[in-house]
Formats: C-alpha cells, sequence, structure tokens
C-alpha cells in the first residue's frame, strides 16, 4: 500500500505545548431512507445513542461503533450530501478474521479479506486504497494498516476494516496505552506471548521476570515504539 508522505520538519519537531483537546465526535453520513437505515446499523451491533425529531421537518439517529469514540449520525435534513455517497470510512480492529465473522453472523455481506498492491490507481469506486489495486488475501506479512475488508450500508455508504496491530510511531503515548475490548487485549496478549517465547530461546533460560517483559512489549507496541528482544 503507497504511503502518503508527510512533513519531515513537522514530523521531527512535534508541538510540546498541549492546548485544548480536539476529539473527533460524529461523522454524517447521507440515507435515502432513515428507517432502513436505523434498522442496518442496528443490525450491526451498534450502539443506538439517540433519535430525536421534530414533527416532519427533522430527524437525526446516532449510532456508536463498539470501542469507538467517535458516532456516526445520520436521518432527515441533516446533510445535503447523495445518499450512499459517503465512502472509505475506516473500522479500525486488532482481528480482520474476528471482525468479518461478526457481521457475516449478523446476515451483512462483507468482502474477503485484501490488501493493497502496487501503485496503479483503483477504479472511481475505490478512492480509499491511497492509489493502490486491491490484491486479494490479507497481506502476506499480516503487517499492521495492511489488510483490509470492505461493506456497504443499504445506500452505498462504504466503509472498510483495517486491521492494525501496532500503531506506527508517535500516534499513541505511552501513557495512554488503552484497550476497547476484552478481545484486544487478548490478541496482544497472545502476541506477547508469541515474542516472549522466541526472546527465551534467544536467551537460553526461563524468563521469571516475564510479567514486566509482556506489560513493556504491550506499551511499546501499542505506541509504535521499538520492541523488546
Amino acid at each position: 500500500m503507497t504511503v502518503v508522505g508527510t512533513d519531515r520538519e513537522i514530523d521531527a519537531k512535534p508541538s510540546k505545548v498541549r492546548g485544548v483537546d480536539l476529539k473527533l465526535e460524529i461523522v454524517v453520513i447521507p440515507v435515502s431512507d432513515v428507517d432502513r437505515a436505523k434498522a442496518f446499523y442496528a443490525r450491526l451491533g451498534w450502539r443506538l445513542d439517540a433519535d430525536f425529531a421534530s414533527g416532519d421537518v427533522w430527524r437525526v439517529i446516532q449510532f456508536t461503533p463498539p470501542g469507538s469514540a467517535c458516532s456516526v449520525i445520520f436521518g432527515k435534513n441533516v446533510t445535503a450530501a447523495a445518499p450512499g455517497s459517503a465512502r472509505g470510512l475506516y473500522l479500525i480492529v486488532s482481528d480482520l478474521e474476528a471482525a468479518r465473522k461478526d457481521i457475516l453472523g449478523r446476515g451483512i455481506e462483507v468482502s474477503e479479506p485484501f490488501h493493497g498492491g502496487g501503485d496503479v490507481h483503483a477504479g472511481p469506486d475505490e478512492p480509499y486504497l491511497f492509489g493502490s489495486v486491491r490484491v486479494n488475501g490479507a497481506d502476506p506479512t499480516r503487517g499492521s494498516y495492511s489488510s483490509f475488508a470492505s461493506f456497504s450500508d443499504p445506500d452505498g455508504n462504504g466503509w472498510l476494516f483495517q486491521e492494525v496491530t501496532a500503531r506506527l510511531p508517535g500516534r499513541i503515548a505511552a501513557s495512554d496505552t488503552t484497550f476497547t475490548s476484552q478481545s484486544e487485549l487478548a490478541g496482544a496478549l497472545r502476541r506477547a506471548a508469541v515474542a516472549h517465547g522466541q526472546h527465551e530461546k534467544r536467551t537460553g533460560s526461563h524468563d521469571e521476570n516475564w510479567a514486566d517483559w509482556y506489560a513493556d512489549y504491550i506499551v511499546r507496541e501499542q505506541a509504535g515504539q521499538p520492541l523488546p528482544s
């Protein structure tokens, strides 16, 4: 998958001053049939936060995906955008197959896993692969940020699962290490267990301080820092 370049000067000198937090709260998605969309997102298992209306003039519905700090809203007279025009809405998951299995079990169609390959531009309906073409199957190296699956709501608003197991450096402060679900924590523990087994093979001895090693590995992995050896 093509990596979009950034300003190295900015990357090298992040701001040390913390101003007012800017927390992304809402993404608006355009739909044509409000009740149909409500049924779909409820079927996904997302939390229904609100369903407010003002007569026949205005209605807004809010759903929040499991573990997400950001919600979606849709309704009547909420946006002038064409129904189905929202594309490339990313849902970050720690286990792509588990995420696919969950919504397939809810009777919702989802694509097979795929990854980006080469620098040939995708078609007009797939602008969210950063100029790469879709290649069938999860990323062969199972690299973080590299494996996807897609699905759409009844209007055609396009969603992507993206598997992220380790953040790029600087994306998460080590002091902010959090897990949004039991399965996400379990996945981190399994990866730490595999890495720790390799660590003990290299040292040739049993590590009695394995708990601290696990904790160090998990914190570093989530923060995108160099992993312990």
